[in-house]
């Protein structure tokens, strides 16, 4: 049988995506509180959370939702990972707040669970390098989702990381935006 390169090349890009998402699960996060979530969209899922990249981007009047849309609809997967704010109870107010009851209160997001989801969205893109899959961590596509409902209600804040497999790098030679 022959295996042609296109086949194997998207079998190897979801192959990486459930080992980024395996990864954001299994980075370090304080206190041992696992407040991550990962899904995977392509096809029609995808096609949804770009058209709503391109509304957030016209509501906002940011040209980079749009631009950041196109990358994904060559993309062959986004991979997102997303969490919910949480406070830990260590009361270190590197939140701004005295106290985590406090910070619970106001609903101000726990400083340490941000910094968990950094780690997570780090390793995840690791994993995708280390594999040698172009990719992307994108705040927009993240946006879009959450907009959607794509994730479960308890998560406040997400990003998706685009992933493609071409002679060159879709998200490299990308316009830039100038800001007013």
């Amino acid at each position: 049988m022959v295996y042609k390169s296109d086949v194997v090349e998207k079998n190897a890009i979801m192959n990486v995506a459930e080992l980024m998402c395996t990864a954001a699960r299994t980075a370090p996060k304080a206190r041992g509180t696992d407040t991550i979530e990962t899904f995977i969209l392509d096809g029609e899922e995808k096609d949804k959370l770009t058209a709503k990249m391109r509304e957030i981007g016209k509501r906002l009047d940011k040209e980079f939702f749009i631009r950041d849309a196109g990358n994904l609809d060559v993309a062959s997967f986004v991979v997102f990972i997303g969490s919910s704010p949480a406070p830990r109870g260590l009361d270190c107010a590197l939140c701004g707040v005295a106290d985590c009851a406090k910070a619970a209160k106001d609903s101000i997001s726990c400083a340490i669970d941000i910094t968990d989801l950094g780690i997570a969205v780090g390793s995840a893109a690791a994993v995708a390098m280390d594999h040698r899959i172009d990719n992307r961590i994108l705040f927009s596509a993240g946006m879009a989702a959450l907009e959607l409902g794509m994730f479960c209600d308890k998560i406040k804040i997400g990003y998706g990381i685009g992933l493609s497999a071409t002679g060159k790098s879709i998200f490299f030679d990308r316009a830039a935006i100038v800001y007013k």
